[in-house]
């Protein structure tokens, strides 16, 4: 297929074409955006093993992590075992604006990276809250469980930059200096358990969607080699909304359909808000790690509570 045209040496084909049903945008839309935003996503993706969702023409959504054998030799890639498939898997580095734009041209729309850099899989640099709001909830509610979390960092001496997660929720991210993987999941989960507790009214815990009665859950499984939608990734939803930074003095009055790969730019200006309000990386508190080790691992605790219920109804 002959090239629209070419940047950085990346051949770009088919600009034109719809880039999802509802997205309201062209594929020539996505590469315009991810190009102009390229000296701000790069940083966030850089070093760190990468997973992204795609969409080829007339097919649903996929994720992809292993690199496909196409992929040009000049995209740096590192390998990993993966426990559940039992093979390796070869993912990109996303290190610069030429591999960035090669995935764009891939119609590669979502970015996740890991939380550690490949080449310390042991230490992740940030320890992230999920918010996820019921089905039926605005983003008032966010906001609410939000604060919460926040009011819990403050309380520990600790703080964290907030992003819309491009879709319903949002992400808040403390830096932290090295500690091993475990301890900044146990970490994670003592943050979410403080914020449940000072408003449950508001915030749950419960990894079990039925168990969490229209609240917003505040998930800590993003640790590890886990990976969150890096700033200012687009997401695969109607209107193309984007994962976009906010400050804690504009999260009250933010609404995360305002920001799309057709306004976010205008809205960034030359500002680099993600890069702006991150802290500097802080210490856990030893006895916030020692508290969360004494947490259950969500996941874990909720596929025995599953094969309890279901040996429950079972006898019934």
């Amino acid at each position: 297929m002959a090239a629209d045209e070419v940047r950085d040496g990346v051949e770009l084909s088919s600009l034109g074409s719809s880039l999802f049903d509802e997205a309201g945008a062209t594929k020539r839309d996505l590469v315009d955006y991810l190009d102009a935003v390229a000296g701000r996503i790069v940083p966030e993706l850089a070093g760190r093993p990468l997973t992204v969702m795609r969409i080829r023409p007339g097919q649903g959504p996929f994720m992809q992590k292993n690199v496909p054998k196409y992929t040009p030799d000049w995209i740096r890639t590192v390998a990993i075992w993966a426990e559940t498939s039992k093979r390796e898997v070869s993912y990109a580095l996303c290190d610069d604006r030429r591999t960035l734009l090669w995935f764009a041209n891939q119609r590669a729309i979502e970015y996740h990276p890991t939380l550690v850099h490949a080449d310390d899989w042991e230490h992740p640099t940030h320890l992230v809250l999920d918010l996820d709001p019921p089905e039926d909830a605005g983003f008032a509610a966010v906001v609410a469980a939000a604060n919460l979390v926040r009011q819990a960092l403050t309380d520990i001496g600790l703080a964290g930059a907030v992003k819309t997660s491009g879709a319903k929720g949002a992400h808040i991210f403390v830096p932290i200096t090295p500690h091993p993987g475990h301890d900044v999941a146990a970490a994670t989960r003592a943050i979410a358990a403080r914020a449940e507790r000072l408003d449950p009214a508001i915030a749950t815990t419960a990894f079990i969607r039925e168990d969490r009665a229209g609240k917003v859950f505040v998930d800590s499984t993003r640790a590890g080699g886990a990976t969150v939608v890096a700033a200012y990734s687009p997401r695969v939803r109607p209107g193309v909304p984007v994962s976009f930074p906010l400050t804690w003095d504009t999260l009250d009055s933010a609404k995360p359909a305002d920001f799309t790969i057709h306004t976010a730019l205008d809205l960034l200006g030359d500002r680099d808000p993600w890069a702006e309000t991150m802290p500097a990386p802080q210490t856990l508190p030893a006895d916030l790690i020692e508290e969360g080790h004494t947490i259950p691992i969500a996941r874990v605790q909720a596929m025995h509570e599953g094969k309890r219920r279901l040996r429950a109804r079972g006898a019934e």
